[in-house]
């Protein structure tokens, strides 16, 4: 729930939020004013608070800056930092605030970005100041408005990045610009559902998606970087680090997600897995442990192991998407280029060329057509499971599980039937195929919740929409939430 005062001054909004959270705890003890409420105040407690602190984050944040700018260096002994016993204004910052570096440093970019400077303004008059480009504008009226906090804020802005107009010489100047704002707007509209980390990710994909050149260039300074590393402590604890390049690291992902992935359970079994059920519920090990053994587990067998055993059904693989336009057939070589960029099936990361022709050199490709509207193929009533062309034309779709806010990959999902294949007789389309996380897939049957498509007659455009339950003593049923595809191919590629 958004306070009604979100495009109000920072203050207003602050002292709007304070009151919305005192009228709910009062004067009582914290633990007792919780416990009274009921879960729907609850969360709109939550909401306050997260209003309170965006207020705060935009008073915090210009403060921040001009502490640093009466601290720049220029001004050596007078400036703010130095007069108060300080090295630098983030050590003046962080010792009143008691904040770690990370979060004085982002406080201090925000101020920027709401536009206070870090340095002295100059004072010449010849030299106009630079217009904001129309991207980072909305990005900045959106941090303004409390449309995004400041966390979400700089996870768009680090992530997307500015617009390498210079890589692109022939191309108009204003073209990536304009589809930065594009991106930059639905990003925007994403980031009430989606988890910091998971924003910054797609703010990356973007990226990808609008600058193929910086792919190659990007994943060959990961290349560079890449290292393995060993040492041991004092107590005689053996340590390691790695340093993944793209391709190594989608390896490994790909390895633990199918040895660990909630289907199956996260245990090496043989053939007799369900004899061994109440065995592995018994087993204590956590999940770091459970990655650690699987990858020492692969490394011991190498190539002799039996992957069957290890990881069921399903056996670890990259899996990339790559769109016909990505590739090119050059008539003097005869055979296929890759021009484009492709992205991972489960993580959306991009890949450059070299990387995907390696791949169709070494394992092929399984085409996917879709039709005008984007529609992978359909199988109709005969079959009740989707095939396995089928799933990867509907991972490929949605890009994971479309449950708001989860993000578990394709290869986590199960694919669901909107109109249920027995109980509403529904096809085996992948129009009427949903990819659900284990979890999530519970959830829907066992509480009530359903997917409803629904199809444009004018344009011919499908979109999902999830239908809550009724409420068990009113009847009452609330909106329906539109489901988005958290696949790569939702931003536009350049």
């Amino acid at each position: 729930m958004k306070s009604s005062t979100a495009t109000a001054p920072p203050a207003t909004r602050l002292v709007a939020a304070a009151e919305r959270i005192a009228q709910v705890v009062d004067d009582r003890e914290l633990a007792v004013a919780l416990s009274a409420l009921g879960d729907d105040a609850l969360l709109d407690l939550l909401a306050g608070t997260a209003e309170a602190q965006r207020a705060l984050d935009l008073v915090a944040g210009p403060v921040s800056a001009e502490v640093a700018r009466r601290s720049a260096r220029e001004l050596g002994y007078s400036g703010l930092a130095q007069r108060k016993g300080h090295r630098n204004a983030m050590s003046l910052v962080q010792n009143i605030t008691g904040e770690s570096r990370a979060d004085v440093a982002r406080a201090v970019r925000t101020g920027e970005e709401l536009g206070i400077p870090t340095v002295p303004v100059s004072t010449d008059a010849s030299r106009p100041a630079a217009a904001t480009p129309s991207w980072l504008q909305l990005l900045r009226d959106a941090l303004a408005a409390g449309r995004v906090g400041s966390a979400q804020f700089h996870a768009i802005r680090t992530g997307l990045g500015e617009p390498p107009t210079d890589r692109y010489p022939d191309l108009d100047p204003e073209f990536l610009p304009r589809a930065w704002a594009v991106a930059v707007d639905q990003l925007l509209g994403e980031a009430g559902t989606t988890p910091v980390e998971e924003l910054r990710a797609a703010a990356r994909i973007a990226r990808d998606r609008l600058d193929p050149v910086g792919v190659r260039l990007r994943f060959e300074e990961r290349y560079a970087r890449r290292a393995f590393r060993t040492w041991t402590d004092e107590t005689g604890q053996e340590h390691g680090r790695i340093d993944f390049d793209d391709e190594a690291a989608a390896w490994v992902h790909s390895i633990l997600q199918a040895a660990l992935r909630p289907r199956r359970g996260p245990r090496f079994v043989g053939a007799d897995a369900a004899e061994k059920t109440a065995e592995a519920e018994a087993d204590p090990r956590s999940n770091e442990q459970l990655a650690y053994d699987t990858l020492i587990a692969v490394l011991r067998t190498g190539a002799a192991a039996d992957p069957a055993q290890a990881f069921g059904d399903r056996q670890p693989g990259v899996r990339i998407v790559v769109e016909q336009s990505a590739i090119s057939r050059p008539r003097e070589k005869g055979g296929m280029r890759v021009t484009g960029i492709g992205h991972l099936e489960d993580a959306g990361q991009a890949l450059p060329g070299g990387v995907i022709e390696k791949f169709l050199c070494d394992a092929g490709s399984i085409p996917i057509h879709h039709d005008t509207h984007g529609r992978p193929l359909d199988l109709g009533r005969e079959a009740r499971l989707f095939t396995a062309k089928q799933r990867i034309a509907i991972g490929i779709r949605d890009g994971g599980c479309v449950w708001p806010s989860c993000i578990a990959p394709p290869s986590e999902c199960e694919v669901h039937h909107i109109d249920h294949w027995w109980e509403h007789h529904g096809k085996t389309d992948v129009d009427d195929g949903v990819p659900l996380c284990r979890n999530c897939h519970m959830r829907l049957h066992n509480q009530g919740w359903r997917i409803v498509r629904v199809r444009d007659a004018a344009t011919g455009v499908d979109t999902y929409w999830l239908h809550p339950p009724a409420h068990p003593l009113t009847g009452e049923t609330g909106e329906p939430t539109r489901l988005s595809t958290k696949s790569p191919r939702r931003f536009a590629a350049a």
